[in-house]
């Protein structure tokens, strides 16, 4: 399989790209990322001279994309800006790479007539009730800038499929964790904060409910989405780990060894939505897929990367990024 895969720098990007790699034998990736803030070289250095691996520096909203894909056979975007705090303070740029970028490489992939997967977000449906597990079919409700500009991101998705006959695919996913994830992410900015003696910020009460999946299990997932999904399907994924946000990070500070008076409640965030929850079923009937891995041995895991390998985080875990109130900071 001839890959494109934008965004690869990123958390999930440069992990999926590890899983392929590391998973065949018949598969040359072209990894297209333009090295913003949530990109990181220092993700991929191991494999940089690996064979049927190329990096190539530039963005998704150029047209220079188009010529990238001639070789390939299909496209998965992971590029995005992904962090909800930043979207409050600088909107604009999340249309501009999340709902503009993805135009631009639905409109390639047309001319060149590939697959295409959307990495997507369970953050376009909304706020769950507490009764209900959100099925694929289900009305986007987005709440913030970022799941508004993934939520239209999608529709255009689902627009080239229907408009021109698009091989297309979407996944939504709950919360990843994991190695390599930027520190501003709440999971490793809790371990980094908590590493350093700082308190670690609580949005609100703190019983706001999310669904953790380790990034490994997510990328087995999107592998098999790529290989043997239904062209135009949209497919959730998820851990099955529902967890009040003020319980990981109880979990954080027990595996550490840190006192949980760390905790420090702070500001709610605007539009914070209270709970995510998705139902996997069509994804374990389809693709007979399901996380391998428990969240507490997963996250035990994480915890002891991040504490492993502090020359990858500290050079980019600065003031703003370990901010207690992110949407309050000019970006």
């Amino acid at each position: 399989m001839r890959l494109l895969v934008t965004g690869g720098m990123g958390f999930i990007g440069s992990n999926f790209i590890r899983h392929m790699l590391t998973s065949y034998e018949d598969i040359n990736i072209t990894n297209l990322d333009r090295l913003s803030y949530g990109s990181n070289p220092a993700n991929l250095h191991d494999i940089e001279n690996t064979p049927h691996y190329d990096f190539i520096r530039g963005n998704i909203c150029d047209d220079a994309v188009s010529k990238l894909m001639r070789d390939a056979e299909a496209v998965i975007n992971f590029a995005a800006e992904t962090h909800v705090d930043r979207s409050i303070s600088d909107p604009k740029a999340f249309h501009e790479s999340n709902t503009a970028g993805v135009l631009n490489l639905l409109e390639a992939c047309r001319l060149h007539d590939l697959r295409y997967l959307q990495v997507s977000t369970d953050e376009v449906y909304g706020s769950a009730p507490s009764d209900h597990a959100f099925v694929e079919h289900d009305m986007l409700d987005p709440s913030s800038p970022y799941s508004a500009s993934k939520g239209a991101a999608d529709l255009f998705v689902n627009a080239y499929r229907k408009t021109y006959g698009l091989n297309t695919f979407v996944t939504r996913c709950t919360n990843n964790f994991g190695p390599y994830q930027f520190p501003e992410k709440f999971i490793p900015k809790a371990i980094i904060r908590a590493s350093l003696g700082l308190p670690i910020p609580i949005y609100g009460s703190g019983h706001q409910v999310r669904d953790w999946i380790h990034v490994g299990d997510h990328c087995e997932a999107l592998d098999l989405v790529l290989r043997h999904g239904k062209p135009g399907e949209i497919y959730n994924i998820a851990g099955g780990n529902q967890l009040e946000n003020i319980r990981v990070v109880e979990l954080v500070l027990h595996i550490m060894n840190k006192p949980q008076s760390l905790i420090q409640r702070v500001e709610d965030r605007p539009g914070h939505d209270f709970r995510y929850s998705l139902d996997t079923s069509k994804i374990t009937r389809e693709l007979d897929w399901k996380p391998k891995r428990s969240f507490e041995e997963a996250l035990r895991e994480t915890v002891e990367w991040y504490l492993k390998n502090q020359s990858w985080w500290r050079p980019i875990a600065d003031e703003r990024v370990l901010s207690a109130t992110p949407w309050k900071e000019k970006w």
